[in-house]
């Protein structure tokens, strides 16, 4: 199992707004952690966040940096994109992920250097 391609595979679902893809992506009982909201348990508060709770309208992730340890991947990059109220970010992220053993994310913390989306 590649969990390189595989995190890979997330920034270009959740680019492309393939919601199903990002859901994919997660485990079934898979949780998000993300500065602003309570952490997100499951594919139903899942497809909310991603479907239109989400702050972003459109955008696009820069990885600069993946390293994966055994079931792990940390993530650090830029997203530059649109916001839903038309304002333009770029924003560099950290990302930690834990994968279950289908390769599925169990777990995600994800970290902004400026609390704007």
């Amino acid at each position: 199992m590649d969990l390189t391609e595989i995190t890979n595979r997330y920034y270009r679902a959740v680019d492309s707004g393939d919601v199903d893809g990002v859901l994919d992506w997660f485990a079934e009982d898979g949780v998000y952690h993300r500065p602003g909201y309570a952490p997100m348990q499951g594919s139903a508060a899942l497809r909310a966040f991603y479907g239109g709770e989400r702050v972003i309208a459109s955008g696009s992730h820069r990885i600069d940096q993946l390293i994966v340890e055994g079931s792990s991947a940390a993530v650090r990059g830029v997203f530059t994109g649109t916001l839903r109220d038309g304002t333009s970010v770029t924003v560099g992220f950290s990302d930690f992920i834990d994968y279950d053993s289908a390769g599925r994310a169990c777990e995600r913390h994800s970290y902004f250097d400026t609390p704007t989306v």
